[in-house]
């Protein structure tokens, strides 16, 4: 039973930051590829960033140069350090899991967490 736990949201005023965190618990495989989505009212949910076993991240284009994707493979646990934020960040935040990193799309993840809101003023 995979667990994904997040935390570290909260409200902000804009230029602030703030870092989430999630802890993954209970696979029973490999999950190489850790994500971070967000999803705001009205909207669908998007990528933000994601992550390999090797280090390696992607951004999306909304996000790059302020949000900093990172991984502990000792505490099985991710991290999205955000800067510089803006209230379009506005969104719950949600962290999932998935063998691969060949897609961003939140469709190819199968594993989520409950999410994290985090409000930008």
């Amino acid at each position: 039973h995979v667990q994904l736990v997040e935390s570290g949201g909260g409200s902000v005023q804009a230029g602030g930051s703030l870092r989430l965190s999630c802890a993954i618990s209970g696979y029973t495989y490999r999950a190489d590829c850790m994500g971070w989505f967000r999803q705001a009212p009205g909207k669908e949910r998007e990528g933000v960033a994601v992550i390999d076993s090797d280090g390696n991240a992607v951004y999306a284009d909304s996000v790059k140069g302020r949000f900093t994707i990172s991984k502990d493979n000792a505490k099985n646990t991710v991290y999205l350090q955000m800067n510089s934020l803006k209230a379009e960040d506005t969104a719950m935040y949600y962290c999932a899991t998935r063998r691969y990193c060949t897609s961003m799309s939140p469709a190819a993840f199968g594993y989520w967490g409950q999410g994290t809101q985090v409000t930008v003023s």
